[in-house]
């Protein structure tokens, strides 16, 4: 497709729709993965006429395959976690600016411009790796804040806590972004009262500690850190959008994401809110590999625009940024 820019200036739902079908056209045609998985199906691209009917392919093809839409040489590859000797999944990207324009219009829709922020990041299970797309957008993020205290963070919690208690002082809005273990690390030696900081934790224990449901987790972290919620960051590897949550795991998609609940003994039909199931992405920033997924999480939605999740499918891979168990 040649207006991409079209993707972040989605404001109503027809739009939505009529370009998720446009973006279904395209890659149909031009992805050979997504297209000899819709010929499986037996599917007729000209009678998938709603989003409802657009398959969604497996998030393990993701791993086996190389997803792209077009013929492109790929800017970076990124590459999910996991424990040791799994297969990673692999995210080719076509062009680096606009997986930049995605994250900073998704963040700057929920948090506003990140130069209002310092931001701190406490990710060392990231740091320690090649190829995370969270830590890329985290160093963009860290970059836009320009402010002089922002950076990573890897096992010096005492500086992190110290740099957070000099922020305070002063009133710096901050936010300190975390993988959640390290946070539950960082509240079991330390008790803050932060004011003017948002913490938001970005998925499980990725095997380091015992798996809390979100409620202990983030109960713990606010009796802790002395907020009111914590927030979360909904986001993989194969995903070129985040969604974010300001508490109680109701998450929120930018304006070009949206979530379906499929059934989890029968993916082609389709649940209504508040009923738990498969959770299906569609993230229209993907145009470049493949908009439709259907991912190892289990969910559902709460409205048209808000989803939870709920955990993971049994057997599916433990994944860096996957979400607690409620």
């Amino acid at each position: 497709m040649k207006n991409h820019n079209a993707i972040f200036n989605i404001s109503f739902e027809k739009d939505f729709n009529s370009l998720a079908l446009a973006v279904f056209q395209y890659q149909f045609k031009n992805n050979a993965v997504y297209n000899s998985f819709c010929s499986l199906l037996n599917v007729n691209p000209n009678k998938v006429t709603s989003i409802e009917k657009i398959p969604f392919l497996p998030i393990s093809f993701f791993k086996t395959h190389t997803v792209k839409s077009g013929n492109f040489k790929e800017e970076i590859v990124f590459l999910s976690s996991g424990t040791t000797g799994e297969t990673p999944s692999k995210h080719v990207v076509k062009d680096v600016k606009f997986y930049k324009e995605s994250f900073s219009k998704c963040f700057e829709q929920f948090y506003g411009t990140p130069s209002n922020l310092c931001i701190l990041a406490l990710l060392p299970s990231y740091l320690e790796r090649e190829g995370s797309s969270l830590i890329f957008m985290t160093e963009a993020l860290i970059k836009a804040s320009k402010h002089p205290k922002s950076g990573f963070y890897l096992h010096n919690l005492d500086e992190l806590v110290e740099q957070l208690n000099q922020l305070e002082a002063t009133n710096q809005p901050t936010l300190l972004l975390g993988v959640s273990f390290a946070l539950l690390e960082l509240a079991e030696k330390h008790t803050l009262n932060l004011t003017n900081t948002i913490i938001m934790e970005t998925g499980g224990m990725k095997g380091k500690r015992r798996e809390l449901t979100r409620n202990e987790l983030h109960t713990f972290l606010t009796h802790k850190f002395g907020v009111k919620t914590i927030h979360s960051e909904y986001g993989m590897t194969e995903l070129l959008s985040q969604a974010y949550s300001n508490g109680n795991g109701i998450y929120t998609p930018p304006n070009w994401m949206k979530i379906i609940i499929r059934d989890v003994n029968d993916p082609f039909n389709l649940l209504p809110n508040q009923q738990t199931g498969g959770i299906n992405i569609i993230d229209l920033a993907n145009i470049d590999s493949c908009a439709f997924i259907a991912t190892q999480d289990l969910g559902k939605t709460i409205n048209n625009n808000q989803f939870e999740v709920l955990g993971r499918f049994d057997n599916s891979d433990l994944r860096g940024c996957n979400l607690l168990i409620t």
